[in-house]
Order: C-alpha cells, then sequence, then structure tokens
C-alpha cells in the first residue's frame, strides 16, 4: 500500500503532472483534462452523498470506487504494453457498466414515463445527482475526443455514458420516484 506522508511535491510547480506510467504531460493535455474531470464528478457525487442514505448512498459509494478506477484507467495511457508491463494498470470492464445497467433498470421500473423534459432540482439530493450527471458528461465528451486522438479504454467511455444515465434516473427516484420532478414549460415566460 501506497502511503501518503508529503502532500505537495513541487514536481507540477512548472504546469506539468505525471501520468501512471511516469511519463510527464503538461496540465492542460487532454488526458489529464479528462480525469481530472472524473475526479471532478466523483467530488459532486460526494456531495450527494451528503443527502443519500440506504441503498442510494451505498450506491454512491460504489460509485465513487468505480471513478477511481476509471481515473487510474485515463491516467495509463499505453494500453498496447498492459501485458508487458511489470504493474499491469488498473482497467475498467464491461461488468462495471452492467451493474450500472442493472441499478438504472431497477430505479427506473417504479417511475412515470416522462412527458416532459425534467429541470435540474426537487429535493437537494436530485439537483446535486443532476449536477454530478452533467459533470460526468462533460467528462465523457473529453474522454470521446481523447480516444480520437489516443488508446482509451472503451468500457471507460462506455463507464461515463451510463454514468450520467444513472444520475438521470436516480434523480427522479430522489424526487419520491419523479413525483417531485421540475418538469420544463415551454415558453413560460415569454
Amino acid at each position: 500500500m501506497v502511503v501518503l506522508n508529503k502532500i505537495y511535491t513541487r514536481t507540477g510547480d512548472k504546469g506539468e503532472t505525471a501520468l501512471g506510467d511516469g511519463t510527464r504531460r503538461s496540465k492542460h493535455d487532454l488526458r489529464v483534462e479528462a480525469y481530472g474531470t472524473v475526479d471532478e464528478t466523483n467530488a459532486t457525487i460526494g456531495l450527494a452523498r451528503l443527502h443519500a442514505d440506504g441503498e442510494m448512498d451505498e450506491a454512491l459509494a460504489r460509485i465513487q470506487n468505480d471513478l477511481f478506477d476509471l481515473g487510474a484507467d485515463l491516467c495509463r495511457p499505453d494500453m498496447a504494453n498492459d501485458a508487458k508491463a511489470e504493474y499491469p494498470p488498473l482497467r475498467m470492464i464491461d461488468a462495471q457498466v452492467e451493474r450500472l445497467e442493472a441499478e438504472i433498470d431497477a430505479m427506473n421500473k417504479p417511475l412515470e414515463p416522462l412527458r416532459s423534459f425534467i429541470l435540474p432540482g426537487g429535493s437537494a439530493l436530485a439537483a446535486h445527482l443532476h449536477l454530478a450527471r452533467t459533470v460526468s458528461r462533460r467528462a465523457e465528451r473529453l474522454a470521446v475526443d481523447l480516444a480520437t486522438r489516443e488508446d482509451v479504454n472503451p468500457a471507460a467511455i462506455k463507464y461515463l455514458n451510463r454514468l450520467s444515465d444513472w444520475c438521470f434516473v436516480a434523480s427522479r427516484a430522489a424526487n419520491e420516484d419523479g413525483a417531485a420532478d421540475v418538469l420544463w414549460v415551454p415558453g413560460a415566460n415569454r
């Protein structure tokens, strides 16, 4: 186990950071942006957890752990050399995506079908889940852009896509199974 006694290292003072394989990249590099936005997604999930309990809190805790896995995956760029690596990198797997899908299906069952778009809001938990949804969508966009330039694990992109769907359905569940959803009224303020 790694022990983190010293928090600052000064190695990033010139605008670079180390990836998981030891290579250095600019802090504005697209790969760093992608896994940094995954970290931001994790922080928004942490805020949502302040308003969650029971099964919802447990699910959010699992997602937070998955997001650390995802960050570890994205910070190791050279997938072609995974098998040769002294320490094989942690990669997202389809089972993590499938778990999200199963949870989405279970949460969606009691919900009334949508007949309008939903505005982010309702309960505090739902509002935070909507924020997490939008941040995870941004992480997904960055990961998709990165995948046009470099190797990216397809399961990582799938996970981000499902996570935003999960957050949307979970926000409806948090709003009394959709009864307290805030509906968009087109042209209401004309």
